[in-house]
């Protein structure tokens, strides 16, 4: 039989509609899987839900439905004796693999998503964010204060994606006869390690909020092998950026408000002063192949923090409204772009 006759029909636009409007199922589900950690239980051999159960301390019945509802996505299969496979997609929930999506999957799903999602039509009539008004709070505040476990989620979220992006960083970019390199907003420092380990003669600050530098790579810590070629500094770039160097990395955190974007960049290049580089990178909503997963994350960030992904459009004027002069734009990798400025004289 050819692949032609197995083919599955396109669903009518009726039931596709109807799979949309119930889209949090899915999420919920992966959430599920994620927090019970069924793709960590499972291993190579089919297992029945039963077993399943009994290691994920669940009831077998439920485990068994929540197990038919993910499949439908490609997420694990069934197979023809009732027991349970990975697949691809279901090994990313894995703790262990390589290129873990697990602490992704749950951040985009934390218990505030649930309250910010159905205002979202709110966030769209006034461009502003939702969190302030559920809360009282600004998001990250909430998080710190109230939601300490949802901001070690985020944390963890972060690394997870920072450690899977830093080597393509480090590989991109050319930093020959450059003596410093300081990483703002770098989280726990892994794409400025990246690059004290291309470039070992190379110093490097780390800057971000005291709570995340706390936890910095044990690379850079006391008694790490890159600690003396470090500095760690603790701070606010929208308050003011402490340090200089000769190349600043800013990545993936130019997604707030137009304002707080326009400050941090300011920061920057006041520290850096003319003829230093400045190197933004960031995931785009108009050039991925990721569009469904870079537009959800674009509306999330409007709901908590009134931010946006950009375009290249937008990245480029806010660029260019900040005074950079913008030298090349150029793939990171399929998700990330890197735009490398230059502060002007």
């Amino acid at each position: 039989m050819t692949t032609a006759q197995t083919a599955q029909p396109a669903p009518p636009p009726s039931m596709r509609l109807r799979e949309l409007a119930f889209g949090a199922a899915c999420a919920a589900a992966l959430r599920a899987a994620a927090r019970l950690g069924v793709a960590d239980a499972l291993g190579d051999t089919p297992t029945s839900a039963e077993d399943l159960a009994a290691a994920v301390k669940a009831e077998p019945k439920p485990l068994r439905r929540l197990l038919r509802a993910l499949t439908c996505y490609g997420v694990f299969t069934e197979q023809p004796d009732g027991t349970f496979a990975h697949t691809e997609m279901s090994r990313l929930l894995r703790e262990d693999d390589p290129g873990s999506l697990r602490n992704i999957c749950l951040w985009c799903t934390e218990p505030w998503t649930w309250d910010a999602w159905p205002k979202l039509d709110e966030a769209v009539r006034s461009g502003r964010n939702v969190v302030q008004a559920l809360y009282g709070k600004e998001f990250f505040v909430y998080l710190n204060e109230d939601a300490p476990e949802s901001a070690d989620v985020f944390n963890r979220a972060m690394t997870t994606s920072s450690k899977q992006s830093a080597r393509d960083v480090a590989e991109l970019l050319d930093l020959s006869g450059a003596k410093s390199v300081a990483d703002i907003g770098g989280g726990q420092g892994h794409v400025v390690a990246s690059l004290l380990e291309k470039y070992p003669d190379m110093h490097g600050t780390l800057m971000d909020l005291p709570r995340v530098v706390d936890h910095a790579d044990a690379r850079l810590r006391e008694g790490g092998a890159l600690a003396d070629r470090v500095t760690i500094v603790p701070g606010d770039c929208r308050e003011a950026v402490p340090v200089q160097a000769d190349v600043y990395i800013i990545k993936n955190i130019l997604e707030w408000d137009d304002e707080s974007t326009a400050r941090c960049l300011r920061n920057v290049m006041a520290a850096g002063g003319p003829g230093a580089r400045v190197v933004v990178i960031e995931n785009l909503v108009d050039d991925t192949p990721s569009m469904r997963f870079s537009t959800a994350m674009d509306l999330l960030l409007l709901l908590n923090v009134g931010g946006a992904k950009h375009t290249t459009e937008s990245m480029v004027s806010r660029l260019r409204a900040a005074g950079l002069v913008i030298d090349d734009i150029s793939p990171v990798n399929p998700y990330l772009h890197a735009f490398d400025c230059t502060v002007p004289a």
